[in-house]
């Protein structure tokens, strides 16, 4: 299982994904999660992974190599879309084209084909843009009303991100409520751990402003889930108890 978390607010874009993958209790690993694929000033894009590590592998790789157009014969990266959208197009060939052909094998070993994507950033000229790609390369995009996406163990992040997040949020305030998001997931479930690695865009930049991997006992972090922690036992301190009482 994984964590990842894109955030789009007015003044930019941010990416966060935790490094842990599991085949079991004994077999715990860090591979990197969220890649960035990046022409400094011209364009950003950033993939964060969720899934089945075989598959979501491959189709990184293929994005790297590219896949060659049968009417035009050019080979078609994520470097050379001429938008976003058809970026997010691309990705979801190559999760279709590999669903073609691992699929079946997959199945005859009862392995389900697991695979989704956070896929965000900013081709220069276009606006800066996040999607949330499926298993079946169908995806969708984030908007103004819910300025976040999510993929893997989702549910114990969602709520801080649910009550916190807006549009219109500072960029560094996003990506602290993110962090926040990680840490209250990881708190519930051992699946998701660090190392994290974070990407921060500032719309039409068209470049990384931070791109930085949270180690385990990096000091800004753990202050961070110590006060977060405080101040929930605060703030339930602070609120009066249930004035619920069995009437005479």
């Amino acid at each position: 299982m994984t964590y990842c978390c894109g955030i789009l607010v007015r003044d930019g874009l941010v990416m966060i994904a935790d490094t842990r993958t599991n085949a079991g209790l004994d077999n715990i690993s860090v591979f990197r999660k969220l890649h960035v694929f990046s022409d400094p000033g011209n364009r950003i894009m950033a993939i964060a992974s969720s899934g089945n590590l075989s598959l979501t592998q491959s189709v990184i790789s293929i994005l790297n190599e590219g896949v060659e157009n049968p009417e035009t014969g050019e080979r078609e990266t994520l470097m050379n879309a001429p938008t976003m959208f058809q970026a997010a197009q691309r990705i979801g060939r190559v999760v279709r084209q590999i669903h073609d052909t691992e699929a079946r094998v997959l199945q005859s070993s009862d392995v389900n084909f697991d695979v989704s994507f956070l896929f965000g950033g900013q081709v220069k000229g276009g606006r800066l843009r996040l999607f949330m790609i499926y298993a079946a390369g169908n995806f969708i995009e984030c908007t103004t009303d819910t300025p976040y996406l999510q993929i893997g163990e989702h549910k114990y992040g969602k709520p801080v991100l649910d009550r916190a997040i807006t549009y219109d949020i500072d960029l560094y305030d996003a990506l602290k409520i993110g962090l926040i998001s990680v840490d209250s997931t990881m708190r519930s479930n051992l699946s998701v751990g660090m190392p994290v690695d974070v990407l921060v865009v500032r719309r039409d930049a068209c470049e990384a402003e931070l791109s930085y991997r949270i180690e385990p006992g990096e000091p800004y972090f753990q202050d961070l889930r110590e006060r977060w922690s405080a101040a929930l036992r605060a703030a339930h301190l602070a609120i009066p108890r249930p004035p619920y009482l069995k009437s005479s």
